[in-house]
């Protein structure tokens, strides 16, 4: 059975021009329109994911007026549209506008069919690709896995799967990830999936609290214990009793301190400051940090027993930048969260926006990403956030020079190759014909990358 062709809109007001372009694409299902009204009941009969669309269109043939209204429209009813607007000579800013409005591209007239021919291509190569990843986040469950987090990465995928595993059974957990990677998000999905889940989740971020309060917060304390203590407080630990107790940076947690955890790991009791009763707690330890515990038990300023109480399991949180197709993923998620309360006009980010978002390295991980998006929500003026908006440079700005081409070439395979996975959600089929290759062709190209689908 053959493919239905790709719907291709063209609002052009001059017959001949029509007949021009119709031959021009014989690989897409040509729909025409000569007016403004014509152009928005095509689009809501057909829906088209690309317009070309003339500016000059009757009654303001000679203007842009009509055209400008019509990308207005267009853009209204269908932001994820890809539009490119016809710029004649002269017509420099008419384009500018055009694109600040949300039209995707621009040609100029007289018509080179051939250019456009691959500005058409690739904003039909773009919209399918924005389309799938739109499918991954509406998709009921499809984008969400353990505790609520959003990733369609491989990387992150097989992060999740382990946590689930490690759930049902009750040992001490040691998440380790840059910060904002999402370690507190992992978790809580660890307690709600394991046997605890009908306790309660008790998170404390240890380098939050000045050491000499971290002890009261953690054990609790009896009326009287110190100057301000004017009643008997239970501490974290108690208050996780029967569920599970996150302990955020626990490297911070200072070595006198250390002992007094240590013990309540073993012993499973604990006294609160200026008590003397003995009390059996019954919680989990999930633990996470930053630092490099290994190394600095080897300078001694994290005890080695305490490390391999806290760590019988370790699970290793890749950063945002190595989850493969995640960065755009989490963006439009945030876009949307941030749009409906701060600029409802905002509809999807920009090709360059998307494209910045792709190749930046995140240092801040998810956390600079959300920061970024909400700024970018508020700032921008246009329905479709821009790279600019975003602040980021141009992708591989920043990136060290490869040792070689055949490096760059081999780096660049791994990426795509990886993304294309992703956005497949590992169907080799899928992948393949993302790509334009065959299926023998990436799986050899699997295999001597050593890329797992």
């Amino acid at each position: 059975m053959t493919a239905p062709r790709p719907k291709l809109l063209v609002v052009e007001d001059d017959a001949g021009l029509q007949r021009q372009l119709r031959w021009a694409y014989e690989g897409y299902d040509i729909i025409a329109a000569t007016d403004r009204e014509q152009a928005i009941t095509a689009l809501r009969a057909e829906e088209p994911p690309v317009v070309t669309l003339d500016l000059g269109l009757p009654p303001d043939p000679d203007g842009t007026t009509e055209g400008f209204a019509t990308l207005e429209a267009i853009l209204s009813l269908a932001p994820a549209t890809k539009v490119i607007v016809a710029s004649g000579h002269g017509e420099a800013q008419s384009a500018v506008r055009a694109i600040a409005a949300g039209a995707w591209d621009f040609y100029q007239k007289p018509i080179d069919i051939d250019a456009l021919g691959l500005i058409v291509s690739r904003a039909f190569h773009v919209a399918a690709l924005e389309a799938e990843n739109r499918r991954l986040a509406d998709r009921p469950g499809g984008d969400v896995a353990l505790g609520g987090l959003i990733t369609a990465s491989p990387e992150m995928l097989k992060v999740t799967r382990t946590i689930e595993r490690v759930a049902q059974a009750d040992v001490s957990v040691l998440l380790l990830g840059a910060s904002g990677t999402g370690k507190e998000v992992l978790a809580r999905g660890l307690h709600d999936t394991s046997p605890r889940k009908s306790g309660q989740f008790v998170a404390i971020n240890c380098a939050a609290i000045p050491e000499t309060l971290l002890e009261s917060e953690l054990f609790g304390h009896e009326k009287g214990a110190f100057t301000g203590a004017v009643k008997t407080t239970p501490g974290k630990i108690e208050q996780a009793q029967g569920g599970t107790l996150f302990l955020d940076e626990i490297g911070d947690v200072p070595l006198a301190l250390q002992v007094k955890l240590l013990r309540f790991l073993q012993e499973r009791v604990i006294e609160r400051i200026g008590g003397r009763a003995q009390i059996a707690v019954d919680t989990r330890i999930v633990c996470a940090t930053h630092q490099d515990l290994e190394a600095m038990v080897a300078d001694g300023r994290f005890r080695e027993d305490l490390y391999y109480r806290i760590a019988e399991i370790v699970v290793r949180i890749p950063s945002l930048a190595e989850r493969t197709g995640d960065a755009s993923l989490l963006a439009r998620h945030f876009l949307r969260t941030h749009a409906k309360s701060m600029n409802p006009a905002v509809k999807g980010f920009a090709p360059d926006a998307l494209a910045a978002i792709d190749g930046w390295g995140w240092p801040g991980n998810v956390r600079e990403l959300e920061n970024r998006v909400k700024r970018a929500v508020i700032m921008a003026d246009a329905k479709l956030v821009g790279a600019t908006d975003l602040d980021l440079s141009e992708p591989g700005e920043s990136e060290a020079l490869p040792i070689n081409l055949k490096a760059a070439r081999e780096a660049t395979d791994r990426r795509v190759i990886a993304r294309a996975l992703a956005r497949s959600e590992g169907n080799i089929s899928g992948t393949a014909r993302l790509l334009g290759i065959s299926r023998p062709t990436l799986y050899d190209l699997m295999k001597s990358y050593d890329l797992q689908p």
